[in-house]
């Protein structure tokens, strides 16, 4: 099967017009929440929520899609020099995750010491995370939303609020989410899950993070919460509703979480939390 221009296109996290799209494969990706659209006038745009999670979905949907998934077993170079071509199939380049900081962290990457200080509007990528650690009075934030993770400053006041005075080291899924878990697996750090606030948001949280870290992670809530939900999107709720209208949690701040979205009908995204 050959990948369409517009599936090629998210994976490349280019908006694309939704007339070039199926409507029942947008209605299904929505509801996934793996896409989101914007309405301007009578024209709409499509954008991949999270580049990794499409890509996986796509392959655990129909093995048509094998061609995207990643091969950890060679690399570019090494297919160049016995084919002399380094794109006969995708092969994993870039292994790792973000990461970012508003304040030093002095980690160990490779056995030596490293400070991690990003200058504003920059961050760190970690290839090499097997051998990267960090101390454990630090605790990791995931954040779904790459506009949210380039933007940790603007939402530094958010963050002291709702986790504390503690130093945080922020990470995002993007490209590898595996390799981002695993790490998480390996150290004995808090983990803190910051991602929309909807169901889909919440059943990633519950099924690729709380399942493996156990009671060291926590969903991120901010505090007014429940005065921001009654001004988020009604549509992405009714999308996802049918999939996950059972959802629940033995967790009971999320569990309120969740039949707070289930009162008001509707889904906040994390983007709103950004100070402008």
């Amino acid at each position: 099967m050959a990948i369409s221009a517009s599936i090629q296109a998210l994976l490349a996290g280019e908006q694309v017009a939704s007339s070039k799209m199926s409507s029942k494969l947008i209605d299904e990706l929505m509801a996934e929440g793996l896409l989101s659209v914007v309405t301007r006038g009578s024209r709409k745009t499509c954008r991949a929520r999270n580049i990794e999670a499409l890509k996986r979905y796509l392959i655990d949907k129909d093995e048509s899609y094998r061609m995207l998934e990643v091969c950890a077993s060679g690399t570019r170079a090494s297919l160049a020099m016995e084919t002399g071509n380094s794109k006969l199939v995708a092969v994993r380049s870039c292994p790792g995750f973000p990461i970012n900081t508003y304040e030093p962290i002095t980690c160990r990457l490779n056995g030596r010491e490293k400070i991690v200080a990003p200058e504003e509007g920059s961050f760190l990528f970690i290839a090499d995370w097997q051998s990267f650690t960090i101390p454990q009075n630090v605790i990791v934030v995931g954040i779904e939303n790459m506009e949210n993770f380039r933007k940790i400053r603007q939402q530094r006041a958010l963050y002291e609020q709702a986790i504390g005075s503690a130093r945080l080291l922020f990470v995002s899924r993007y490209p590898q989410s595996n390799d981002l878990r695993s790490w998480l697996q390996s150290i004995p750090n808090r983990y803190v899950h910051f991602g929309d606030f909807d169901l889909a948001g919440i059943s990633i949280f519950l099924t690729e993070f709380h399942a493996y870290l156990g009671d060291r992670s926590s969903f991120f809530i901010p505090s007014d919460i429940e005065q921001r939900l009654p001004n988020g999107s009604v549509e992405r709720y009714n999308a996802q509703y049918l999939k996950f209208k059972y959802l629940s949690t033995d967790i009971p701040a999320l569990q309120h979480l969740i039949d707070t979205i289930n009162m008001y009908h509707r889904c906040y995204d994390q983007e709103g939390y950004i100070n402008v």
